[in-house]
Order: C-alpha cells, then structure tokens, then sequence
C-alpha cells in the first residue's frame, strides 16, 4: 500500500516545489547598492512609458484585454463623440422668440448710415452671446478626458510599480501633480480657443458662402409670412428690420456650423498633441523631479529597504521549499527501503 502511495505524494510534493520555486522567483530581486535601485526605477519608468504609448497613443490593448476602461483610444474617441454631438445639439427654439434676439441687437447698434447695411458690431454681439452660452462645455470636456487619462496612468504605474511600495506612492504623486499642471495649462488654452472665436468673425471654408445662399433665398418668403400675420410676434416690426434680422439669422447659423466644428477640430488636435507629449517627455521629466531632485536621491534609497511583507513573503517560500526538499527527500528514504524490501 505504502508503494502504491509513494509515487502520487512524490508528484504533489514536486508541483508544491515548483510551483513555490517559480513565485519566489517572481519576487523582485533584493538590491545591494544604488546603482541597482536606480537602475530598477529607470526600468519601472520605461516599462509605464512604454505601456503608455500602447494605450494612448497607439491603440493596443494587448495588456489589458478585459477592461474596456483602459482600452483609451476608442473611450477618448468616445468621449470626443459625445462632445461634439453635445456641443451641435440645437436648444429648443420658442416660437414667439424666433428672431427677437437678432432684433434687439440690430436696434440698438444701429447708427446714422445707410439702412441696408448690417453693422458688423450686431454680428459680433450675436456671435458673443452664442459663444458665452457654450464656453463651458469645452472646459468641462477637457477636465473630464484629463481626469480619465489621470485613472490609465495611475493604474499602469500601479502595475509597474506593485512590487516596490516603498516608492509606489511618490510614483502616483508624480503622475497626479503632472495631470494638475497639464490640466492647467488646457483649460487656459480651452479658454482661449473659446475668447479668439468671440474676438473675430472669419472661415477660409467654402461652406459659409453655400449654405448662407441656400437659406437666404427664402428670405422673400419669409417676410411675406410675417406680413400675412402667420408669425404673429414680428408684425409690428418694420419690413426693412425684417429683412436685416432675417439676413443676420442666416449669416450667424452658417457661421455657427464653422465655429463649431471648428472647436471640435482644435480640442481633438490638442488633445492629441497633449496624450503624445505627456507620455513622450513629461512623465518622465515629473517623475526624475519627485523622486531624484526633489528628494536628494532619498526615494531612490527605500528601494533597498525590502518591505516587511515582501520580506515575510520570501521568507515563507525559501522555508516551504526547503521543507518540501527534506519531504521529498524523506519519502525517497521510505521508497528506497521498500524497495529493499520487495527484492527480499
């Protein structure tokens, strides 16, 4: 009986060994001098720039197959998306305010002067109000892609960085104080993006022209509608006004297609420009400032201090191995002796 069990209790002794020899040798290795904990941190920096520019940059998700949350190119793409449809959703219109704001505005810029002229002041009033009504959204939207962008970083530097938790919360104060600067630095230039559309009306896009004839022809139409009293709210108002009104409606709406796009266009290339340089040098950059400069070298230092429980773990393992070794070696005793036994 006892032969018979030998050979399955040998088995299961060897799979606890290797499968204790292979996670002790998963462990970091104990480092002994500087050099060897700088040159760890340099890896730990290099494996995240790397991983990153997967992530964010390339659109390869190999390391994080099943979590959609870090696959960052199609949720930033996602995010674009929706602001965008935000930003060109059109607010319900009341009908007895049709065309009131273009009035109001026509009558009190308008001056001594020929009347079939539309003073480009009213135009850029108008403009400014549309403008005002939206500056919020493209500054939410970038707080809230740097927000998600600061979540892929914190969770790669956790992952490169799991088995030294001596430095891991200097690593995530780094990234964090790095997403603040770059979140700073983007709503300034969100804000001023949003400030140059108010300050000028002008597009090179042929599209204004088209879409300014198409819908001023029915200009005409129009007046005669209000003068037949089908747009009750605007007949007291005189037919020259009117048209003004109408051309100035015309012109902001095919304006306003351009200045939209327009902001999308700009967010989405400096969205791109900003994912490519915080990966590429700033990272980098922030992390050398905390953990060298900043510090005097200190953090680089706790690299050698093994963590208690990275301590306790590979105390644990170096004595199961070794009592799986005199194990193995007992029972290759008990077998060699029953094998002395079986050829009496």
């Amino acid at each position: 009986m006892i032969t018979r069990c030998l050979p399955d209790i040998v088995q299961r002794i060897n799979e606890k060994m290797d499968n204790s020899t292979a996670e002790l040798n998963k462990l970091p290795k104990v480092m002994t001098s500087t050099r060897e904990a700088l040159f760890t941190l340099l890896h730990i920096i290099g494996s995240t720039k790397e991983s990153l520019i997967k992530i964010l940059v390339q659109g390869d998700f190999s390391e994080f197959p099943d979590d959609q949350s870090m696959h960052s190119t199609a949720r930033l793409a996602d995010m674009l998306g929706q602001f965008s449809a935000n930003l060109q959703a059109r607010p319900q219109t009341v009908t007895d305010e049709f065309m009131m704001d273009e009035i109001k505005v026509l009558e009190e810029c308008k001056s001594i002067g020929l009347p079939n002229f539309i003073p480009r002041s009213a135009f850029l009033a108008i403009l400014s109000q549309r403008v005002d009504a939206i500056h919020t959204k493209p500054v939410e939207f970038i707080r809230d892609v740097l927000n998600y962008i600061e979540g892929v970083l914190l969770s790669v530097l956790t992952k490169y960085s799991e088995n030294f938790p001596q430095i891991q919360s200097s690593l995530k104060r780094a990234g964090r104080n790095l997403i603040t600067k770059i979140k700073e630095q983007s709503v300034n230039r969100v804000i001023e993006i949003i400030e140059m559309e108010k300050l000028t009306d002008y597009t090179c896009n042929p599209e204004y022209m088209t879409v300014y004839t198409q819908k001023i022809a029915a200009q005409g139409s129009f007046i005669t509608a209000v003068l037949d009293n089908m747009i009750s709210h605007l007949r007291k108002y005189d037919a020259q006004l009117l048209r003004q009104a109408f051309d100035m409606k015309v012109r902001i709406t095919s304006y306003w297609i351009i200045v939209i796009r327009r902001i999308v266009d700009s967010l989405a290339l400096y969205l791109q420009f900003s994912v490519k340089n915080l990966v590429n040098s700033q990272l980098q950059k922030e992390i050398g400032e905390e953990l060298v400069n900043s510090c005097g070298g200190g953090e680089v230092e706790k690299m050698l201090e093994e963590s208690p429980s990275m301590a306790s773990k590979r105390e644990k393992l170096k004595n199961s191995i070794k009592l799986l070794k005199e194990c193995k070696d007992a029972v290759a005793a008990i077998v060699d002796q029953n094998s002395g036994f079986g050829d009496r």
